[in-house]
C-alpha cells in the first residue's frame, strides 16, 4: 500500500504540473457572484462508492482528474464534448476532481468557473489513497489522468489520456451492450 501512496504522490509531482493561470491571484474566488458560483459536492469513497456502481439503463463516465494535472486538463474538453453530445443518450460524465480539499475553493471552483464545465464535478476529499485507489479498480497505480466507464452490463478501466475520438469510440461500444 505504501508503494501505491508513493506512486500517487510520485506522479503528481513529476508527471503533472501546474497551470499557471489557475491560481488564487488570477482566479479569486471572492471576486465571483455567489449567484454565479458553482456548487461542489465533497466526497468520501464511502459516498463515491454508489456512483461507481449503479445499475441502472445508463452508461457512466467517471474521470479522475485534477487542476494541477496538465494532461488532465488537457483532455477535459473531450468530456465536456461527450457530456453535450451524449446526455440525451443515457450517458452521464462525472468529473471526479482530486485537487486537495483546502484549494477546493480557491483553485477548483475558479477553473470550472474559467473553463465553463458542465458535466458533474465532485471534490474527492478522502485523503487516504492507499485505501480507496484499488477499490476504484485493482489495476489502478493512482496515477491521473484515470477513467472508469460502465453500465450494468460491462465495466472497464483507463489510466491513460483519452482524446475525444477515444472516448466516443468507447461509449459507442458500452452503448451496444446495454
Amino acid at each position: 500500500m505504501k508503494k501505491l501512496w508513493f506512486i500517487f504522490i510520485l506522479i503528481m509531482i513529476v508527471g503533472c504540473k501546474t497551470d499557471t493561470k489557475m491560481n488564487p491571484e488570477n482566479g479569486d474566488i471572492n471576486q465571483i457572484n455567489e449567484a454565479e458560483k458553482p456548487f461542489v459536492e465533497t466526497y468520501t469513497y464511502e459516498t463515491l462508492k454508489p456512483l461507481l456502481n449503479k445499475s441502472d439503463d445508463k452508461t457512466y463516465v467517471v474521470n479522475f482528474w485534477a487542476t494541477w494535472c496538465k494532461p488532465c486538463v488537457e483532455e477535459l474538453p473531450a468530456f465536456e464534448k461527450l457530456h453535450k453530445l451524449y446526455a440525451g443518450k443515457n450517458v452521464t460524465v462525472i468529473l471526479v476532481s482530486l485537487d486537495f480539499p483546502n484549494q477546493i475553493e480557491s483553485r477548483l471552483i475558479p477553473f470550472m468557473i474559467e473553463n465553463n464545465l458542465k458535466s458533474k464535478v465532485i471534490a474527492m476529499v478522502d485523503t487516504d489513497h492507499n485505501s480507496w485507489i484499488p477499490k476504484v479498480d485493482e489495476s489502478w497505480s493512482g496515477a491521473i489522468p484515470a477513467t472508469l466507464i460502465y453500465n450494468k452490463n460491462k465495466r472497464t478501466f483507463y489510466e491513460q489520456s483519452l482524446t475525444y475520438k477515444q472516448l466516443e469510440q468507447e461509449v459507442t461500444n458500452f452503448l451496444k451492450t446495454k
